[in-house]
C-alpha cells in the first residue's frame, strides 16, 4: 500500500535538527486509520484503499455510512478518502494504519492536502492584490473598486465578462496541495508526524498525507 494517512493539523512548533539548528514544523496528528473498504480491479475496475480517520457519534452519522463501516467491524468515521493504487492492496477491512507506514517505507518528503483557511467574502485589493483607484485627483468613494471588467472585450468573444476574471468573492477555503515538504520526525508512540514549513487550514483542520509524488 502507498504510505498514505488521514490525519488532524495540531499547530506548528519548532525543533532542533542534528546540527543544532531550529526548524519550524507542522504537528500532524496521524491515524490511526482503519481500513474500511478495499477495492479490486476485477469487482470494481480498479484498486484502490478507503480509509476513515476520527471517531464520529453515531447519531451525528448517517446509517449508509454506519452500515458502511460496520461491515469492516469499525464505528462510523468523521473523515473518509479513497487512496487510489497502482496494483492490489495487501490490506483487508478492518486493518489498521499509522504513522509505522511511513518508517517502514522510508519517506523523507510528503505531499499535504488540506483546505485553506476561509476569509470571507472579500474585495478585489485583499483577495487579488490590486493596487486600487487613485488616492486624490477626483476619485470619490470608489478607491478599492477593481476598475474596468472590460465587459465588451474583442477576439469574437462576445460582450460578457470572461470566466476566470479576478473579482471580488469568497477568499480561502479551497483545496490546495504543498509537495514536497521534508518529513523531519515520525513519532510513533503518540502518531505525530513533524513536517518541516506551513501546510494549508487552521489548526485542527483535516489533512491528507501521502508519500511526495515528485521527489523520492
Amino acid at each position: 500500500m502507498l504510505p498514505v494517512l488521514l490525519g488532524k493539523k495540531v499547530g506548528m512548533t519548532q525543533v532542533f535538527d542534528d546540527a543544532g539548528r531550529v526548524v519550524p514544523v507542522t504537528v500532524v496528528q496521524a491515524g490511526p486509520c482503519t481500513v474500511l473498504q478495499v477495492k479490486t480491479t476485477e469487482r470494481d475496475g480498479y484498486d484502490a484503499v478507503q480509509l476513515g480517520f476520527g471517531e464520529i457519534k453515531p447519531h451525528r452519522s448517517t446509517l449508509p455510512l454506519i452500515g458502511h463501516a460496520g461491515k469492516a467491524g469499525s464505528t462510523p468515521k468523521r473523515f473518509i478518502r479513497e487512496v487510489r493504487l497502482t496494483g492490489p492492496s495487501d490490506k483487508q477491512p478492518g486493518d489498521v494504519v499509522s504513522t509505522e507506514i511511513f518508517e517502514e517505507a522510508g519517506v523523507r518528503y510528503v505531499d499535504v492536502v488540506g483546505t485553506t483557511k476561509g476569509r470571507g467574502y472579500s474585495g478585489v485589493m485583499r483577495r487579488h492584490g490590486f493596487g486600487g483607484q487613485p488616492a486624490s485627483h477626483g476619485t470619490e468613494r470608489k478607491h478599492r473598486s477593481p476598475g474596468s471588467i472590460s465587459g465588451s472585450a474583442p477576439l469574437g468573444l462576445g460582450r460578457s465578462v470572461k470566466k476566470g476574471k479576478r473579482m471580488a468573492g469568497q477568499y480561502g477555503n479551497v483545496r490546495r496541495t504543498v509537495r514536497n515538504q521534508p518529513l523531519q520526525q515520525i513519532d510513533k508512540d503518540r502518531g505525530l508526524l513533524l513536517i518541516r514549513g506551513s501546510i494549508p487550514g487552521p489548526s485542527g483542520s483535516l489533512v491528507i498525507v501521502r508519500k511526495a509524488k515528485t521527489k523520492q
